[in-house]
């Protein structure tokens, strides 16, 4: 038996990205049990969060929307329970494109051009300043949901209306379209990155869960002193939001070879199909070691 005590393995939840979550919960379940850790599957879509008290420690599977944007953190913080992750105003943040943007500019670090939308939005005028291909998100979302490449002038305001279905605040970003990558950070490491190359026109979400012919390269194919730079920024990026424990940075490259930070994730996927497990395991580091390390970094700010 472990010294973490009894451990909530909090899987599945009440988001759009529920699917993702109980796949990511379940792996770790058996991760942390295979450990000998008391791990129990605990869903706060059906079960009352006072049913949390006898636990000693909390690892956070949820994605989205009330698991991964500060909900849960705060009942947490309430309950006195460690958990996994970046605490309160950390998620709430990485949850937030937008406000993520603002304090990425505020600091110099490079991020893609962006429009907030409205149903009021001169279309035809964002489409010009951002030029095409752009990429309109929710800005409150994950796992690519809601998100629309627009490639052809007059497609905008279409885009608009999908993303606006998952939240009323809608980011327009400029296309970067040399390459998509990926630093995942555990304590104060970022792992080795990783280069995403899907089989489809972008990284949507078929790409990232159900298709097996997206390639993930790692070697990412920088050079040693380009990837440590980036991986260095990613950190920086991570502690503007007040990052902890372990999360993921993913940054786009233009033609030019110039990077641009895209946006955190504060509670990353956990899936077969996952990008931290890659990376951990071109570190050295197995999936049980994974889930073993990101559950001894469970704190909380109380």
């Amino acid at each position: 038996m472990s010294d973490f005590g009894k451990v909530a393995v909090l899987l599945g939840g009440a988001s759009a990205e529920r699917e993702v979550s109980l796949n990511s919960g379940g792996r770790v379940l058996a991760a942390l049990r295979g450990q000998g850790i008391d791990a129990y599957a605990f869903d706060p879509a059906s079960e009352p969060l006072a049913a949390l008290k006898p636990y000693d420690r909390a690892f956070i599977a949820l994605h989205g929307r009330y698991g991964e944007d500060g909900t849960i953190q705060g009942a947490l913080e309430l309950m006195r329970i460690p958990y996994t992750g970046s605490g309160v105003m950390a998620s709430a943040l990485g949850m937030d494109k937008f406000r993520t943007k603002l304090l990425w500019q505020a600091a110099g670090l490079p991020t893609p051009d962006y429009a907030l939308l409205t149903a009021d939005s001169d279309f035809a005028a964002v489409e010009r300043a951002l030029g095409l291909p752009l990429f309109v998100k929710p800005a409150r979302e994950g796992s690519s949901i809601g998100i629309s490449k627009v490639k052809a002038p007059g497609q905008l305001a279409a885009a608009y209306l999908e993303a606006a279905r998952h939240d009323a605040l809608v980011l327009a970003e400029k296309g970067v379209m040399g390459g998509e990558y990926t630093v995942s950070i555990v304590g104060d490491e970022a792992l080795p990155i990783i280069k995403i190359e899907p089989a489809t026109d972008w990284y949507d979400y078929a790409a990232k869960y159900h298709r097996d012919d997206t390639r993930y390269l790692c070697p990412c194919g920088l050079s040693a002193e380009r990837e440590a730079a980036i991986k260095e920024g990613a950190l920086a990026a991570f502690r503007l939001i007040g990052g902890r424990g372990w999360g993921r940075v993913d940054f786009l490259m233009d033609a030019a070879g110039r990077h641009y930070y895209l946006e955190v994730n504060t509670a990353p996927g956990m899936t077969d199909h996952s990008l931290a497990p890659m990376a951990a395991r071109a570190a050295g580091l197995d999936y049980p070691a994974l889930a073993r390390r990101i559950l001894e970094l469970a704190a909380n700010d109380y």
